[in-house]
């Protein structure tokens, strides 16, 4: 699948940005901090995004939900 599919529901950053797609999502987080980016929960965002694009399928779905367990990780948004 190519990076530019989109999730099935967008993924909400804050009230003004959304991420649509798997690429959003990864310039999304190589935007963030490096030590930020080497938490467990946005490895596992970073992850499950390659697997999705290489895949496909419901590993969108995934990607979709670690990309929202990692913005909400720690009750902050990232």
């Amino acid at each position: 699948m190519p990076w530019s599919t989109a999730f099935d529901d967008p993924v909400r950053v804050d009230n003004k940005r959304e991420l649509l797609t798997l690429q959003q999502a990864a310039d999304y987080i190589m935007r963030l901090p490096k030590d930020t980016q080497h938490e467990a929960h946005w490895q596992t965002a970073v992850e499950t995004l390659i697997k999705a694009a290489e895949t496909g399928g419901g590993w969108v779905m995934f990607a979709r939900i670690a990309m929202l367990r990692a913005l909400n990780a720690g009750g902050r948004r990232g």
